[in-house]
């Protein structure tokens, strides 16, 4: 058996081929193109097309992808969402889409409602919930919305009139019709949450056109009989189906495959890791095996959102950084030539001096013709260096949580432009794979589930809540696609909340399992 394994860069998409002992057997990088789906189906079919293998046996397939993060970004391809909030009138003072982009809001609609429902903090009723109102407020939004987000008031603590709000949407326009629950989504914190909630119920068409691209481009190659994934942002899988529920949980997937993908190669479960592409270095932290999670808001396309997102740095300088001198004072990026780097990078007989031309001269890269940027000066090429190196060091530095030198493991297919020796950093750990890591951790991932919730100690013991916690969260791994009899528990974080009376704590269990 055989497992494909494919990650979606801003300038490469890589694909690789790992047999049953997850052995790499052969891996290809092809150019990103501009609709994503013709670079997936580039890499397949030059993946496949020189090795002798039964395309039958091939099990599963998985897919990294950064088409959520740039639908978000550029504004593009995004459903119109209605936005209910259960909470009125308690909650008018702050109306959705505060602080928002207006081009973002006039992109989704702008459609949202207060209604009557919600919790206090305790969890008492604020509002009863009235089924009259929910269903004349859906039969003025028909034809106008192609999604909705339902956010309740503390439904982190009790989310009985989410689902209700649910299950009346489906009756109304049907059981297809995409539906976001704030309570399965974000963590604590009405506003952010909300946010998290929009976000991923306007990313229903994207995800739907990148599965079925996918899908697509495997059946063109012959490979019908097999098991699809996409990545999640923590550094596990999820089903197709899954992955429709909850399309944000894509969002940052690129880094931590390559933070996963560090792991195994290295066969180190606690470190940093650099990861270099041809645009950005992502720099995260491996902590027994998966990658740190942020404890901070994290904003998504200049929106403040608080769902669960892996604590990354990224610098915009890659492989193909554009190197510039103004006024006697070098800069490195953050522009870059991209997935042109083939044709517009000196080595490659282009115009434009890049960050891969300055690891040629100074014999750190053997790729394009040497003899291209022969003329340029080497002391010059060294002063360059020091700025990248500079770049990098300041980055390491804020992911440092002692003052201490670190151990770091470097991957990506632009690492070459990295120098032998950083400051802050004690040694540096490369594999001869290194450049398509990406692509191995999504191969090698598990199936993850995450559950979140206040619990109230005092009503529920802790022992019973824990329990309560990790069977909810088992739940989402077999929705995910793991099997049941294989998921271990592997996280428990409890946060108590101050001044509550009861109390009152924030649980959070994460679950993971073998794929089906």
């Amino acid at each position: 058996m055989y497992k494909i394994g494919i990650d979606v860069g801003g300038t490469n998409t890589d694909a690789i081929l790992l047999d049953n002992n997850n052995q790499l057997i052969h891996s290809v990088k092809s150019p990103t193109s501009l609709d994503i789906k013709t670079g997936i189906e580039t890499s397949l079919r030059n993946l496949l097309q020189d090795l002798a293998i039964d395309k039958s046996q091939i099990s599963h397939a998985m897919l990294g992808t950064t088409q959520c993060t740039n639908a978000i970004v550029e504004r593009k391809k995004l459903a119109k969402v209605g936005v209910i909030r259960l909470g009125y009138p308690a909650t008018a003072s702050v109306l959705p889409y505060t602080a928002w982009p207006q081009d973002m809001v006039d992109n989704l609609s702008g459609n949202y409602a207060l209604v009557h429902g919600g919790y206090e903090y305790d969890g008492q009723v604020l509002s009863q919930l009235d089924e009259d109102e929910i269903r004349l407020l859906l039969e003025g939004w028909r034809q106008q919305v192609e999604s909705i987000a339902v956010v309740g008031v503390f439904s982190s603590i009790k989310n009985d009139q989410e689902l209700k709000v649910r299950d009346i949407i489906q009756q109304v326009y049907g059981e297809e019709f995409p539906i976001s629950c704030s309570s399965l989504i974000g963590s604590v914190g009405l506003i952010e949450r909300e946010n998290a909630t929009i976000l991923n119920a306007a990313l229903c068409k994207v995800i739907e056109t990148t599965t079925q691209g996918f899908v697509h481009a495997l059946q063109a190659e012959g490979i019908s009989n097999v098991e699809v994934y996409l990545c999640q942002n923590d550094g596990t899988l999820m089903s197709i189906d899954y992955a429709k529920q909850f399309p944000i949980l894509t969002i940052a997937c690129g880094p931590t495959n390559s933070i996963r993908g560090a792991s195994y190669l290295s066969q180190i479960k606690n470190t940093m890791v650099l990861d270099v592409g041809g645009t950005t270095s992502d720099i995260g932290v491996l902590q027994d095996g998966f990658p740190r999670e942020s404890s901070v808001a994290v904003e998504v396309g200049d929106i403040r959102t608080n769902f669960r997102m892996p604590d990354i740095i990224s610098v915009g300088l890659g492989g193909g950084s554009i190197v510039r001198v103004n006024d006697g004072k070098i800069t490195v990026g953050p522009d870059s030539v991209g997935y042109k780097i083939s044709q517009e990078a000196l080595v490659f007989g282009g115009d434009t001096l890049t960050a891969t031309d300055i690891a040629v001269r100074l014999g750190l890269a053997d790729v394009g013709d040497r003899r291209l940027v022969a003329h340029l000066d080497e002391a010059f090429a060294k002063e360059v260096q020091n700025v990248m190196a500079s770049l990098l060091e300041h980055a390491i530095d804020k992911m440092k949580t002692s003052s201490e030198d670190v151990q770091l493991v470097l991957v990506g297919g632009g690492g070459v432009i990295v120098p032998e020796t950083l400051r802050g950093v004690a040694n540096i750990i490369k594999n001869e794979h290194g450049s398509v890591a990406n692509a191995i951790g999504a191969s090698i991932a598990q199936i993850s589930g995450q559950y979140e919730q206040i619990y109230i100690y005092a009503k529920e013991p802790r022992e019973e809540s824990l329990k309560d916690a990790q069977h909810k969260a088992v739940k989402q791994a077999v929705l995910a696609g793991a099997l049941e009899e294989t998921i271990e528990l592997v996280e428990v974080e409890e946060t108590p909340l101050a001044y509550h009376p009861e109390n009152a704590t924030r649980l959070k269990v994460k679950v993971v399992g073998k794929m089906a």
